[in-house]
C-alpha cells in the first residue's frame, strides 16, 4: 500500500429536506482514506446512511456537502472505474453468462475485437468458478451461480474500485460463506480495492482489512476505525479459533448493541476530531483471553 490513498473521502454530508421545512442531516463531516488494494467494510444500523455513502461514491448520489476523490479526481457521476455490486444480481434475463459479463466489458474497451473480449470474459467466468456455465442463462443458474456472474462482471471490467452492498445477504448461510471466502480470495489475487457495507459482524471479519463504525443516525459520524488483527489467510470455518477472533467481535458487537447510540454522550467534554476518528485493534491479552471469549 502506498501512503497517497486511492479514494478519500472529504467532509461528506447528507442532507434531506423535512416536511414543513429544515433539513434532517442523515450523516456529516465523514473523512476516509482508502488505499489501493483495501478491503474496507463500513457496518453500522440502518439509518446511517451506509448505502448512500455507498450511492456517493458510486457517482449515483450527490453529497450535500464535501467530496470523494478517486485517483486525484472528484467524482461528479458514475463511471465505469467503480463497479458497483447489489443484493440483486441485476442480470439480463436474455443473455448468457458470458454476454452478461462481454456486454460490460465491451462498454469499458469499446476498441476491443470480440475474440478479445470473450477472451476476457473467459478468464473471470474460470476466476468465479462458472467455466462450463458460460452458455447458460440466468433462468438455468443457482443464486449463488448468479451472484457469482455479477461478480465476475464487475471484475471483468477491471475498476479502481469495487463497491459492494450486502451482495450475500439474500443467500442461504452455505451459499452465503462459500462466496464470502470467493469473493475474498478473487479480491486478494486480482489485487482489487473494496468498499462494502454489511450488518454482519462475522462476514466484516471475515473479509476487511479495516471495519468502519459508523454511529446511529441522523447526524451519524464515523466513531472509530477497527483494523483486523486475525490472519491475511483466514478461513471463515477455522477464524474463531485464533486467540484475537473473540475479542475483535466483542468489540464489534458492543459497539452495535450499546456504544453506537452512546458515542455522543461518550464524547462529550473530550476533543473528537472527525478527519482522525480513533483506530483500535483488538487483540487476547496473555493474562486473560478466555473470559472474552466466554462473554459470546
Amino acid at each position: 500500500m502506498t501512503d497517497k490513498p486511492l479514494i478519500s473521502i472529504e467532509a461528506l454530508a447528507r442532507r434531506y429536506p423535512k416536511r414543513g421545512g429544515g433539513e434532517t442531516t442523515v450523516f456529516e463531516d465523514l473523512w476516509l482514506p482508502i488505499q489501493k488494494g483495501e478491503f474496507v467494510c463500513l457496518i453500522g444500523h440502518s439509518g446511517c446512511g451506509k448505502t448512500t455513502i455507498l450511492n456517493v461514491l458510486a457517482g449515483l448520489d450527490q453529497p450535500s456537502s464535501g467530496s470523494v476523490i478517486v485517483d486525484g479526481r472528484e467524482i461528479s457521476g458514475p463511471s465505469l472505474d467503480r463497479a458497483v455490486i447489489f443484493q440483486g444480481h441485476s442480470l439480463l434475463p436474455w443473455m448468457t453468462v458470458l454476454g452478461n459479463i462481454a456486454l460490460a466489458v465491451s462498454s469499458r474497451r469499446p476498441e476491443w475485437s470480440r475474440e478479445t473480449v470473450r477472451a476476457h470474459c473467459q478468464r473471470y467466468v474460470d476466476l468465479v468458478h462458472l467455466s462450463g456455465s458460460e452458455h447458460k442463462k440466468p433462468a438455468e443458474l443457482s443464486g449463488g451461480m448468479k451472484q457469482r456472474v455479477g461478480i465476475a462482471r464487475a471484475l471483468a471490467i477491471e475498476p479502481k474500485m469495487l463497491l459492494m452492498d450486502e451482495p450475500f445477504s439474500a443467500l442461504d448461510a452455505l451459499t452465503r460463506g462459500s462466496l464470502q471466502e470467493e469473493a475474498r480470495r478473487i479480491c486478494r489475487e486480482t489485487g482489487q480495492t473494496v468498499f462494502m457495507i454489511t450488518h454482519d459482524i462475522d462476514e466484516a471479519m471475515l473479509l476487511a482489512d479495516r471495519i468502519v463504525l459508523m454511529t446511529n443516525g441522523p447526524q451519524a459520524k464515523i466513531a472509530e476505525i477497527v483494523e483486523n488483527p486475525l490472519p491475511r489467510d483466514r478461513l471463515a470455518a477455522s477464524m474463531h479459533r485464533h486467540a484475537d477472533y473473540y475479542p475483535l467481535r466483542n468489540h464489534l458487537l458492543e459497539f452495535l448493541v450499546t456504544r453506537s447510540k452512546s458515542f455522543a454522550s461518550e464524547i462529550e467534554g473530550r476533543p473528537y476530531d472527525p478527519r482522525k476518528p480513533a483506530v483500535v485493534r483488538p487483540r487476547a491479552t496473555a493474562e486473560d483471553p478466555l473470559p472474552a471469549a466466554a462473554s459470546i
